[in-house]
């Protein structure tokens, strides 16, 4: 896979994510009960506009969190230069990154980020997040997906 694949990976990945969420039969998420309930998927994710910014504050629910593995960890200052782990950085639809910060439990807001380099498992920021912050290491191509509603 070449790495301008990687965008359209993610948003699949999002898709079949948001499917698993709201109970969809999709084979990619496993085996689905046939007593399962239908759910229209605002039980699980909710989304705010965030005053002044073009991104979405989400809270989800601790069974969603659960279902999507979320893991976090904390923006880091070495030598001067912010890092977080390559797992948490996410790369929207134009090529710009980001990192999902978790101001609050079960509440995701995406931020933006300015790689300086990749230096394989973490990455080097020119900008972020103060050191830190948590961030998401992992589900956060899943919350892009929330955030942006590429289930539908």
């Amino acid at each position: 896979m070449t790495t301008a694949n990687v965008p359209m990976m993610r948003r699949l990945c999002g898709v079949l994510v948001m499917a698993c969420l709201i109970g969809g039969p999709v084979a990619a998420c496993g085996e689905v009960s046939e007593a399962a309930p239908a759910t229209t998927g605002l039980e699980a994710a909710t989304l705010e506009e965030v005053e002044g910014q073009e991104v979405s504050r989400i809270t989800l629910t601790e069974k969603a969190a659960e279902r999507l593995g979320i893991t976090t960890d904390a923006v880091e200052s070495v030598e001067g230069k912010l890092q977080v782990p390559y797992s948490a950085l996410i790369y929207d639809a134009s090529g710009g990154t980001w990192v999902y910060t978790n101001p609050e439990p079960m509440v995701f807001v995406r931020a933006p980020v300015a790689v300086d380099r990749i230096e394989a498992p973490t990455v080097k920021l020119a900008s972020g997040p103060e050191p830190g912050t948590k961030i998401v290491t992992v589900g956060a191509a899943e919350l892009l997906g929330a955030e942006l509603d590429t289930a539908h």
